[in-house]
């Protein structure tokens, strides 16, 4: 991890020499982008002291603070701005959520005449604000600047601070070492300064120690108030998937690439995986499992949530899932059924003025160019309706063809599904079950299974093998209602996507009971 603490200081270093170089080269106006206002100021604070200015704030509830203010009529936006063009102060002048008021044209207009006006002189006017909302009158005169979340080094400080904090007395444990601290942090990035002290607080108070688990529940908060995505709690473990050996190993092999031995060897941080293939057999079971399997928060991005009906707040709404989402990583990015909410990509200058085609630019640019550690499962059924670029490589790490399990996995998935009932897999004859539902998907097995259990629970006698077999002949599976377009997905698979089971079906090819393909 001390590679991406790393990655961290260094970008929040960057974003403090690029407000103190604007400052300096006299920038008039200023756009901070943050809903920190107390760490931004007080970065703002350090730098107009170094520069021997002074910083003088202003809000709409306050007027203006820090300088003598002997006129409340201060509190109005257009006078506040009169005060910043006659002052003789040599100043950083911070507005506080000054975004409403750029619905005002008299505002709009009297902001130009202040970037005019303030353009040879030692005075900056700054913009914090947690919304970015910029007329596009002011788009040429304002500089926009996004005020990182704290680092790993701050959020190290605040630990200090806390354990500083403690009385003497105190039964809490205050003893953390390289790996505990390390793993706090972690669970703790994407967090205010505010949030993560509050939840440090609240996770001594809990637990008596810094607890993961506390921490955790504070980024569900942040997700959940998002709107777009959700916080899924994985209950479910890679073993609960039967058979996709290949796909299992792979991201046991890739679960190591987020460590800090990971940064040292020179392994870039891993994208993602797009699974492709039949409905029902494991390809979103294997999305929710891996969040058990790498212990990262699961982020389910439901793209019919993106699309809203007012114009320009669907490509709004894509940059905020993404920023939320880089915002608690690193975590798992889950898109199921991709296909559907990104068919029609080609027409959408014609149906939609163009709406989905620029959401899905601006998702797969930053498939292509992120750097974050947010890794991206995505799962389609229908290939056909996929867009093309989607599968160019360099957007995914891999993509897997999740087919129709063979005679080996379907014992695994039989014998997963009857334990998961709470019944003894060798009081049943697995084989000769696995034998008669050739052609079935993991979902339908499942299903064959409870079908099963209703019919025992009302004839008053236990599940056996006799009753699964009932079962299964009594449904008809996905293999022969889309024999064609299973047919079609195999065919497209071969050439361009990577198996996830260890052995490509077999049996099908000697027995053509169920399947004709």
């Amino acid at each position: 991890m001390e590679g991406k603490f790393k990655h961290d200081k260094e970008d929040n270093n960057k974003i403090l020499e690029e407000i103190e170089c604007l400052i300096r080269a006299r920038y008039p106006l200023i756009y901070l982008l943050s809903c920190e206002e107390m760490r931004v100021e007080n970065t703002l604070r350090q730098i107009a002291f170094k520069r021997e200015k002074k910083l003088i704030c202003w809000s709409i509830t306050e007027g203006i603070t820090g300088i003598k203010n002997e006129s409340p009529d201060l509190k109005d936006p257009l006078k506040a701005l009169e005060l910043v063009i006659n002052s003789k102060e040599n100043a950083i002048f911070v507005f506080r959520d000054f975004h409403p008021y750029f619905k005002d044209p008299v505002v709009v207009r009297r902001l130009r005449d202040v970037n005019r006006l303030l353009k040879n002189s030692y005075k900056n006017l700054i913009f914090l604000s947690p919304l970015l909302k910029i007329p596009a009158e002011l788009e040429k005169e304002i500089v926009v600047v996004d005020y990182n979340l704290p680092a790993a080094e701050e959020l190290n400080q605040i630990i200090d601070g806390i354990l500083k904090s403690l009385p003497n007395n105190s039964k809490v444990e205050t003893t953390l070492n390289k790996n505990q601290r390390e793993r706090i942090v972690k669970a703790a990035l994407g967090l205010t300064a505010n949030e993560a002290e509050s939840v440090f607080a609240k996770s001594l108070v809990k637990k008596g120690q810094f607890d993961i688990d506390v921490i955790l529940s504070e980024k569900e908060q942040i997700i959940r108030k998002s709107g777009i995505l959700e916080f899924y709690n994985a209950n479910e473990k890679i073993d609960d998937v039967g058979g996709l050996g290949e796909l299992k190993q792979w991201l046991r092999k890739r679960g190591l690439a987020f460590t800090m031995r990971a940064r040292e060897f020179g392994l870039p941080q891993p994208k993602g995986i797009l699974l492709i293939g039949i409905p029902g057999c494991g390809k979103s079971l294997t999305a929710k499992a891996v969040g058990n399997l790498w212990q990262l928060p699961l982020l389910r991005l439901d793209v019919g949530k993106i699309f809203a009906g007012l114009v320009g707040s669907s490509e709004e709404n894509m940059r905020k899932a993404i920023k939320t989402a880089e915002a608690v990583a690193p975590s798992i990015l889950w898109m199921d059924e991709l296909e559907k909410g990104f068919s029609g990509t080609q027409s959408s200058s014609f149906s939609d003025a163009g709406t989905t085609a620029r959401v899905f630019g601006s998702f797969i640019t930053w498939l292509q160019e992120k750097n974050s550690p947010v890794f991206v499962v995505a799962t389609a059924n229908n290939v056909s309706l996929l867009p093309p670029e989607l599968l160019r490589k360099g957007r995914f790490d891999e993509i897997f063809y999740v087919d129709l399990p063979d005679f080996e996995e379907r014992k695994e998935i039989v014998r997963i599904h009857i334990q998961k009932r709470k019944r003894n897999p060798q009081d049943f004859d697995i084989e000769k079950i696995a034998q008669d539902t050739e052609g079935y998907s993991g979902s339908e097995i499942e299903e064959v299974i409870i079908s099963a259990l209703y019919d025992a629970f009302e004839s008053n006698t236990d599940i056996n093998t006799d009753l699964v077999i009932h079962s299964a002949n009594e449904l008809i599976p996905l293999s022969q209602t889309m024999e064609r377009e299973i047919k079609a997905i195999r065919e497209w698979a071969k050439t361009r996507a990577r198996r996830a089971s260890m052995d490509i079906v077999k049996d099908t090819e000697k027995s053509s009971r169920k399947l004709e393909i």
